[in-house]
């Protein structure tokens, strides 16, 4: 069992591990030995709820593939088990993204009649002050 929250747990014959050979530099420890891990996660089928599903699946992460597998590849370290527990704690995050709920939208509301009546009082206000810094013309030029 992977323990996610105090509340939700996966089972870990949900999840798929594979060792792989590491990419990048290391020499002859990269070309010899399988560090790397690979671990695959079908959201679809898994025993989460529908509504951290959608979610998870409505994210818009490169690691989901089309069908909604989430592919983990963690190669940080040069042995197997930190990274297996490297992705382990990736997928841990991942799912945490989904147990979120999204916060409540906006309801749309009207202005009161009192704020109304500020507002226009405001604006006349301005209007004055702004009209006084005018030019000032003799009284006998139109």
């Amino acid at each position: 069992m992977l323990h996610i929250t105090p509340d939700h747990s996966i089972d870990s014959r949900e999840i798929e591990i594979k060792a792989i050979r590491a990419s990048g530099p290391g020499g002859q420890n990269v070309n010899k030995v399988s560090t790397a891990i690979q671990l695959r996660f079908n959201i679809p089928a898994s025993s989460l709820s529908f509504e951290c599903k959608e979610r998870l699946m409505s994210l818009r992460d490169r690691r989901i593939t089309k069908d909604g597998t989430l592919v983990i590849k963690a190669q940080r370290f040069r042995h197997r088990e930190r990274n297996l527990e490297d992705a382990l704690e990736q997928l841990k995050t991942f799912i945490k993204k989904g147990l979120i709920p999204p916060p409540p939208e906006r309801r749309p509301t009207r202005p009161s009649p009192a704020s109304r009546r500020r507002r226009l009082e405001e604006k006349r206000k301005r209007s004055r002050v702004k009209k006084l810094r005018g030019r000032i013309l003799p009284d006998n030029q139109p």
